[in-house]
């Protein structure tokens, strides 16, 4: 019977060893996951944790290098939000918009293109601003010899590099020669008409082209393979301005119009991107 007690006495002490080191084991578990758990709901609530997501902005081919510029300095501040650039003449973008393709922010080189867009529903009301102006100019190659040496005598030239009549650039510069009675001279020289602002710079600065006719700001980007002959007179075409404005998608949800609406007030009122736009050439608009 003793020797019983002693047997009983033992196993109970072995199980009240377990029990204990059971206790602390689960205790020591629920002290480990507990601090995950905390710091995952901190970083939810923060925003830290946030979807990424994309943002679809269309933006007139002369805004292009500089925009660059502008995405890189954004997706910095903005973890997990992706710009994702379409950039080519304001009137294929406008198509495009209007056939139903994806975007939510347009930044045009005229405001034909945004006011059309508006007129039809496309655009977000009160969410246009008038942002940027640039200066329609005269081009030829780096070094190229022409006898023409302004707009008034453009028909001097063999041949013309200049945008088709849906691009800003080229309205800009039909405008102007109906203003100075030369459109239909000028319509008869050899011309290379450009889908885009940027084809007709390329045109110019391989030498394909004697002379064309681009924005201030595409001539300023290739200074190495094009120089300015003249800049238009005020008087004669008025600056092109370029608004920017929100789309309606369809697609979007919530938090990407918001994205939107927050990179739309980046491009509009942050400094540093001001000065971005005015160090490639543009001016800064203003009534």
């Amino acid at each position: 019977m003793r020797r019983g007690k002693r047997l009983l006495a033992m196993v109970l002490a072995v199980l009240a060893v377990c029990q204990t080191a059971g206790c602390s084991t689960a205790a020591s578990k629920s002290t480990g996951t507990a601090p995950k758990e905390t710091t995952g709901s901190r970083k939810e609530a923060s925003g830290a944790a946030a979807e990424p997501m994309d943002l679809y902005v269309f933006i007139a081919a002369s805004l292009k290098n500089t925009m660059e510029t502008v995405k890189e300095s954004y997706e910095k501040q903005h973890p997990g939000v992706t710009i994702i650039y379409n950039a080519d003449s304001s009137g294929t973008l406008k198509t495009q918009i209007e056939e139903g393709a994806r975007c939510d922010v347009f930044f045009s080189a005229a405001t034909r293109q945004m006011d059309e867009l508006k007129e039809r529903g496309y655009v977000v009301d009160g969410s246009v601003h008038d942002l940027l102006m640039n200066q329609v100019v005269l081009i030829k190659p780096k070094g190229g010899k022409t006898k023409v040496t302004g707009f008034d005598n453009i028909t001097q030239a063999a041949n013309l590099a200049l945008a088709g009549e849906d691009v800003p650039v080229g309205q800009y510069a039909r405008k102007m020669f109906t203003n100075m009675g030369l459109l239909d001279s000028v319509m008869k020289m050899e011309i290379n008409e450009g889908p885009n602002v940027t084809a007709v710079l390329t045109a110019v600065a391989e030498g394909s082209n004697e002379v064309g006719i681009v924005y201030a700001t595409d001539a300023a980007s290739m200074a190495d393979s094009v120089e300015i002959i003249a800049k238009a007179d005020k008087s004669l075409v008025d600056p092109a301005i370029y608004p920017v404005g929100l789309i309606k998608d369809k697609e979007a949800s919530e938090e990407e119009k918001k994205a939107a609406e927050d990179f739309v007030k980046y491009l509009t009122e942050d400094q540093d991107v001001r000065q971005v736009f005015t160090n490639a050439g543009f001016e800064l608009y203003s009534q």
